[in-house]
């Protein structure tokens, strides 16, 4: 098992990680009868698109050893509607080494090649920007 999720009220849930047992609330966004104080379920998958495009760049960074600590991500979820979805993700990678076009093409390709990029739909129109350093 993974994760265990446990709906508390109020379009609110707690999911805990089995294997660490660390918790993330969730709460429905305000455009969707939430409260909008915590993550939403959508705003996890545009969030974990992020997270793992920095972690398989810095997988692929340390086959390289070069490191590519303090790297950082924004990330913009727009929802579609009819049915209610996400349309799309914008990503902003920042990555603060200079480097070679060779490394950051090999980088670059990494991360967009993430478990979770190759997960999601292939209607999900991602924009995905890179800056570097």
């Amino acid at each position: 098992m993974t994760s265990k999720i446990v709906y508390q009220n109020s379009l609110r849930t707690l999911a805990t990680h089995i294997q660490s047992g660390t918790s993330i609330l969730t709460d429905a966004p305000t455009d969707n009868k939430g409260k909008g104080e915590a993550f939403s379920p959508t705003d996890l998958v545009a969030t974990a698109l992020a997270s793992c495009m920095l972690t398989i760049m810095g997988i692929k960074a340390d086959e390289m050893n070069i490191s590519i600590e303090g790297a950082t991500a924004e990330t913009e979820k727009i929802m579609g509607s009819m049915p209610r979805r996400i349309s799309q993700i914008n990503i902003r990678i920042h990555t603060p080494i200079t480097t070679d076009d060779k490394t950051k093409k090999i980088l670059e390709k990494s991360a967009l090649t993430c478990p979770v990029a190759k997960s999601l739909s292939a209607g999900l129109v991602s924009e995905i920007q890179f800056s570097w350093n």
